[in-house]
């Protein structure tokens, strides 16, 4: 696993298997998301990751939090800082990115990321329009559940720096009909143009 430097600590990703054994005992919805939910799909190893990513939804925070009772917790609230998140605290609509360590002179271990949901619905937190089942959402796989790699591929197609890019081109071969359709459309919802709307249909 990397070492990363950031204004706000040290980044040591905790291995996946150790994240994945402490999120079980947590009895609501949750993903395994980021660059980990692309390498699942494909079915092997082609690049590192900085973190661990783990995605809950809005509305199970606070059983999430007590998950984490002994760990330090903060959230980046306003984005940009990171401030501790206490135990009993519900989180503003704003805040989504939380990161996890077991103590405050640690190195921070994985990230969680707060989705939204309405009734049984997921609704992609950047455009409100963008929407489907909670259940259609994660994929099981090995005796947890990984975001699905169409909503994932949503996340990374704002950003397109080099590890989305890698992970698109791997995915992309893997994607189902229903995969890719859904993926176009969402991208057409949120940017109307896209370079990776083209690669869908083409390749």
């Amino acid at each position: 696993m990397p070492r990363i430097e950031t204004p706000w600590g040290v980044w040591e990703p905790a291995p996946l298997a150790e994240v994945v054994e402490l999120f079980r005992r947590l009895d609501v919805p949750w993903w395994v998301s980021g660059g980990y939910a692309i390498e699942l799909a494909v079915g092997r190893a082609y690049r590192e990751h900085a973190d661990v990513d783990i995605s809950v939804l809005r509305r199970d925070q606070l059983a999430v939090r007590r998950l984490l009772a002994g760990w330090d917790v903060h959230v980046a609230d306003p984005p940009g800082t990171l401030r501790p998140w206490p135990v009993d605290e519900v989180l503003p609509v704003e805040a989504h990115d939380i990161w996890v360590r077991e103590h405050v002179d640690g190195p921070w271990r994985f990230q969680l990321m707060v989705d939204e949901a309405e009734e049984g619905e997921w609704i992609y937190r950047r455009d409100a329009r963008i929407r489907r089942p909670i259940a259609s959402v994660g994929v099981a796989h090995d005796g947890f559940v990984r975001l699905t790699p169409e909503v994932q591929l949503l996340f990374k197609a704002k950003g397109r720096r080099p590890k989305d890019e890698q992970d698109f081109t791997e995915m992309l071969p893997l994607l189902t009909e229903a995969q890719r359709v859904w993926l176009d459309e969402a991208l057409e919802i949120e940017f109307g143009t896209h370079p990776w709307r083209d690669r869908l249909r083409r390749e």
